[in-house]
């Protein structure tokens, strides 16, 4: 069952804090530092370097020798290099901040208050669909697929019509191998079957079924309860009076009904139940919804765990069926997190886990045309710098000042003929129309955000240096 995470003790806040920057971006860290009301004294250590980004933490090793006695010394977030080491050869902490400097004051901010944030009370059971036709290999590849996801439960999906004579040994097998296993069917033969071979949680038992209840009394399984998407929830009485002196414990699932079928009369439903049931465990098919909901599933798991977590419905069941909810049990996953944060809390489930937010981003870091022009004239060198806002995306250096919207048009203007840089430039002008037109933070040589679908980042890659033939062309709209 679902384990309250405990609060850490409380996080050491540093006194003293150098920050670690180039001469390029000192002025506007400084910017940054001077508006924020951080919580410890601060000082700049502007290397003899241009661009922050270039130092590795040997070289800072080498660079570095600050009168500040910091006890936190804060490094570019694109450093490269081992920041352990780094720290023996100063004789304080080091960390690396975020990829962009105007993230700090949030890091320092959130730092706290994350500490305790991670707590769930909201199991997951997650069907593997159509089992009785797929060799066991992929069943059991599956499973791991959404243990890994967050799963707690492994609902074996029976396929009514189609015997499953293997449905024990399935079973089995998974609780063999540390598995959690429930069986969805009404087929009193299968579920006999899967909790003698050690399933768990039964899907379901109605009025329909009611004669296999004597024969899971004393096995410990549980079993969800259910009436008819169309019933009242005093439908469901025969079913708990049944169950009940039979001693078999029960889940309540007044049976969510999809978008267009009776949804809000659904939830309707599941308020009553609560009422009448103040006690019960309960469960809710979300996949009722999202697999038959062309949208964006991460916002409609967030809102349903809401309901489950204000309801006190603690357990949901989903799949992943539907192409646009591949990655649903990640989503359920943090989604109970957040909500158990939000609504134990009393606070808006915002500012707390942004891994929901996929295609959009919890804040655009952007810069302005006027900030890019003061920034263009403390360059020194020809190399490329590429930015994107939410109007237009520019590419600048030395030499130039190129701002527009058209990519091909931008690349253009730029006269560059060398193959490598000319594939590097195409690369980072397709990322920076994205972010523009998505609304996301674009930063060189840095992968966009995706949430909690943001692959773990690779190795940083040199970043390409000028080779032109041409001499830039101005300025494109």
């Amino acid at each position: 069952m679902p384990v309250e995470v405990p609060p850490a003790a409380p996080p050491h806040v540093p006194r003293r804090v150098s920050f670690v920057t180039g001469r390029l971006a000192a002025p506007e860290l400084r910017r940054v530092l001077d508006e924020a009301e951080l919580p410890f004294a601060w000082n700049v250590e502007v290397l003899g370097i241009t661009v922050a980004a270039l130092m590795t933490t040997s070289w800072i090793a080498r660079h570095l020798a600050t009168h500040f006695d910091p006890e936190l010394v804060v490094i570019p977030g694109l450093c490269e290099g081992d920041t352990t080491a780094l720290a023996a050869s100063l004789g304080t902490e080091v960390v690396r901040g975020p990829k962009d400097l105007r993230e700090i004051p949030g890091h320092f901010g959130l730092a706290a208050g994350r500490r305790e944030y991670g707590a769930w009370d909201i199991e997951i059971v997650a069907e593997i669909n159509d089992v009785p036709r797929l060799p066991i290999e992929t069943v059991l590849v599956r499973a791991a697929y959404y243990r890994d996801a967050g799963a707690d439960v492994i609902d074996i999906g029976c396929t009514p019509g189609v015997p499953f004579p293997g449905l024990g040994t399935v079973v089995a097998r998974l609780v063999a191998d540390g598995y959690r296993v429930s069986v969805d069917s009404l087929d009193g033969t299968e579920i006999r079957a899967a909790v003698a071979a050690g399933a768990e949680l039964v899907l379901s038992i109605a009025r329909a079924n009611l004669d296999v209840v004597p024969s899971l009394a004393g096995t410990g399984a549980r079993v969800v309860a259910i009436g008819e998407p169309d019933e009242p929830v005093t439908a469901l009485e025969p079913v708990l009076d049944a169950l009940a002196r039979a001693g078999v414990p029960y889940l309540v699932d007044p049976i969510l009904a999809p978008i267009g079928h009776g949804f809000a009369a659904s939830l309707a439903r599941y308020a009553e139940a609560r009422r009448r049931w103040p006690d019960a465990e309960m469960l809710m098919g979300v996949g009722n919804v999202t697999e038959l909901t062309a949208a964006d599933s991460t916002g409609v798991h967030a809102v349903l765990v809401a309901i489950c977590q204000e309801l006190g419905i603690r357990t949901v069941l989903t799949t992943e069926v539907a192409s646009w909810t591949r990655g649903a049990v990640r989503e359920l996953d943090v989604a109970r997190r957040v909500m158990h944060h939000a609504v134990g809390r009393h606070v808006a489930p915002k500012g707390i886990d942004d891994r929901l937010l996929t295609v959009k981003d919890a804040a655009v870091l952007a810069w302005g045309e006027a900030e890019l022009r003061d920034l263009q004239a403390r360059i020194t060198d020809p190399n490329f710098r590429v930015f994107a806002d939410r109007d237009a995306i520019t590419v600048l250096s030395r030499d130039v000042f190129v701002r527009g919207t058209d990519t091909q048009a931008i690349f253009a203007s730029l006269g560059v003929t060398d193959v490598a840089h000319a594939f590097y430039l195409g690369e980072e002008l397709a990322r920076a129309e994205l972010a523009m037109r998505l609304g996301k933070t674009y930063r060189q040589d840095a992968p966009l955000a995706w949430g909690y679908l943001t692959p773990d980042e690779p190795v940083a890659r040199p970043h390409v240096r000028l080779a032109r033939s041409e001499p830039p062309r101005g300025r494109t709209e």
